[in-house]
């Protein structure tokens, strides 16, 4: 198996070093990652300058592409390029892995994400992919190798299965601040979608500009709903939630299609 590995934090952090470690057994890993941290980015990519790419020995274990944009950009790249200049024209990776994310997306975090967007990108075009991003408690305290054991455990019974080209998964590690920390449960959820409860602090600049201070912890929401990816992960347990990157509404197409289709309107004086 031949896989790409990347991330949203950018190619140093620590979340992608333990699960490039943890993965290595897997099969042959590509890393494709962002030079800096991309956090929070979504699925934006980058039209308005070229991508700068760089190899790098991050450090002994991991060497390693470095590319100046988002992690969309680094699977678009990756796969539409790089991997055919590395692996023969019409090659493509069998999986695609985001992460481990320095945080969790659950909830509407999902949205936001960049670890998740670069996970979508790579099954818009082709590649089933799995998001893997860690509940962070104490960042001291955090245990990345024993995190990605457990990211590699869920990723092993995840593949187990066949996974559709364009197949989604979204992976969710508690928090784990323990080398012995046990396996906790996995629960397939759906994704809860309250709005988060995001705060800004109204600042003065010396000058005297107002200014507004983001100060929300990303994971508090308006409410969290039985069986969503917030509640088990809030219970210590992983999460995996089945994502699609098709936005349609299904359930309101009938519907629009009688109040819309086929009625010519009246031009505006």
């Amino acid at each position: 198996m031949r896989i790409l590995l990347t991330n949203d934090d950018g190619i140093a952090a620590p979340g992608i070093d333990a699960l490039h470690e943890a993965i290595g057994s897997l099969g042959e890993v590509v890393v494709i990652a962002p030079a800096g941290v991309q956090s929070a980015m979504s699925h934006g990519i980058t039209f308005h300058r070229p991508l700068l790419v760089r190899e790098v020995q991050v450090n002994p274990r991991m060497r390693g592409y470095a590319i100046d944009g988002t992690p969309a950009d680094c699977v678009k790249i990756g796969l539409r390029t790089m991997w055919a200049e590395r692996f023969g024209e019409g090659t493509r990776p069998d999986l695609v892995i985001s992460g481990m994310n320095s945080g969790a997306n659950v909830g509407i975090n999902v949205i936001y994400s960049g670890t998740v967007a670069a996970a979508i990108e790579a099954a818009f075009l082709g590649v089933p992919a799995i998001a893997v991003s860690l509940h962070i408690g104490d960042p001291a305290k955090t245990a990345w190798p024993r995190a990605a054991q457990i990211a590699r455990t869920t990723i092993d019974r995840i593949v187990a299965h066949p996974l559709d080209p364009h197949r989604v998964m979204s992976v969710n590690i508690p928090t784990i601040e323990s080398a012995a920390a046990p396996m906790p449960a996995i629960r397939v959820v759906r994704m809860n979608t309250a709005a988060g409860i995001d705060r800004h602090e109204r600042r003065v600049s010396p000058d005297g500009r107002p200014y507004y201070w983001p100060c929300g912890n990303g994971m508090e929401f308006a409410h969290t709903a039985q069986g969503s990816d917030v509640e088990a992960l809030m219970e210590h347990q992983v999460t995996v939630t089945p994502l699609w990157y098709d936005l349609t509404d299904d359930a309101s197409m009938s519907a629009w299609r009688e109040r819309l289709d086929g009625h010519c309107g009246t031009a505006a004086s």
